[in-house]
């Protein structure tokens, strides 16, 4: 998926850096919720789920399914143009995710439990 271009200024709206740095972030510290919301949207099979990139209309995850891996976009609920409104589409997500899926989002700044954890 290429960025999307600001019409005014001609330049993507969401640096690669930032999409680098949002990607890195959920694919190391949001495993879980990369899966809830790819299975609440968009592949409800998916038993894995990775962030691949992003622009200012939608989110593109890999999905690992029973019958392979492909690309899922998922629209944001509005249009972005910021970088704190990445995090906060993306917990959106994971919350109307969790509530479509039946199950209790953690609370927020909680960590998921890693089996490294005691």
């Amino acid at each position: 998926m290429s960025s999307p271009v600001d019409s005014l200024s001609g330049m993507p709206t969401f640096s690669a850096e930032v999409v680098a740095a949002v990607a890195s972030h959920m694919n190391t510290h949001h495993v879980e919720d990369n899966l809830v919301i790819v299975q609440a949207f968009a592949e409800p099979t998916a038993t894995h789920a990775t962030l691949s990139t992003l622009d200012e209309n939608s989110g593109t995850w890999l999905a690992v399914t029973p019958t392979g891996e492909h690309d899922v976009t998922i629209a944001w609920s509005t249009s972005l143009t910021e970088r704190p409104e990445i995090r906060r589409e993306i917990v959106s997500l994971y919350n109307r995710g969790c509530a479509k899926l039946g199950i209790t989002p953690r609370v927020e700044g909680e960590r998921p439990a890693s089996p490294h954890t005691p």
